[in-house]
């Protein structure tokens, strides 16, 4: 009989492997590929308070004008296009990784908000939405039972 050494390191690796193979055939790859027209999803960080939820989401390299941001009671949806910058090199060879194209994202949200007093600023490819809750929200308490 013979042995056999075991590398855990070398089972993490292929597990590394098989999960970026994953992502690969799921997410767009930075050559520009991309899935039903989107070609990425920006991120996005959220807060709640007591009055309101506040959402940022960066999406650099985008005009203002570009974005299209939809609010409903329960939900943000953001989109637009990164338009692509064409150049032409004579000699050599041009290298691209940025992403160019449509983009979309729904948040659903995790109180109701008044959608027609919304705050949005838009600044560094960074932007901000401050969504006041709606009023029954604010003052709604749940009783939890707990047997």
């Amino acid at each position: 009989m013979a042995l056999i050494r075991w590398e855990p390191f070398r089972e993490i690796e292929q597990l590394q492997r098989q999960m970026n193979r994953l992502f690969d055939e799921i997410m767009p790859t930075s050559r520009g590929e991309a899935i039903d027209g989107i070609t990425f999803v920006p991120p996005a960080e959220m807060e709640e308070t007591p009055d309101a939820i506040h959402l940022r989401l960066e999406i650099p390299g985008i005009e203002a004008k570009d974005l299209d941001v939809q609010v409903s009671a329960d939900a943000v949806s953001i989109s637009g296009e990164r338009k692509s910058e064409t150049k032409t090199e004579q000699k050599g060879m041009t290298r691209s990784e940025f992403r160019y194209g449509k983009f979309q994202r729904v948040i659903p949200l995790p109180a109701r908000v008044q959608q027609n007093k919304v705050e949005a600023e838009y600044k560094n490819g960074v932007l901000k939405l401050t969504l006041p809750k709606a009023e029954e929200e604010k003052s709604k308490v749940v009783k939890v039972n707990l047997g």
